[in-house]
């Protein structure tokens, strides 16, 4: 399974950015989807996820400001973020949880991460 991040980039305080992710392969189902961050010096965290049915979770430090989305059908998911701040400057990455129809074995895939820049 082939997970491929899109849409970062260098935005002020304040403005808007939507990262969008698509995965693809022998994927027979993906589970939960969803979006983690790592900032320099720092270990990565959780943004945001959604299962397949919608349920969604999301970090406090975004609540409010971020929103995922998903579309099944086309194995891809987005993010939404608005009022960006400085603090959110990290690298953005996508996360599904697949099972894969060559195999049937259920893992983790992960993209290789979208920058996104926020400056103050």
């Amino acid at each position: 399974v082939h997970v491929v991040e899109s849409g970062g980039g260098l935005v002020q305080a304040g403005g808007s950015l939507r990262l969008s992710c698509a995965a693809s392969g022998t994927i027979f189902r993906i589970d939960t989807m969803g979006w983690y961050r790592q900032a320099p010096g720092k270990q990565r965290e959780l943004v945001a996820t959604r299962t397949r049915g919608g349920t969604t979770n999301y970090a406090d430090s975004v609540k409010g400001r971020f929103t995922i989305s998903r579309d099944n059908a086309k194995n891809t998911v987005y993010l939404q973020m608005n009022s960006l701040k400085p603090e959110d400057t990290a690298v953005y990455f996508c996360n599904a949880d697949a099972v894969d129809s060559s195999t049937w074995a259920a893992y983790a895939s992960w993209g290789q991460g979208t920058r996104v820049t926020v400056s103050s």
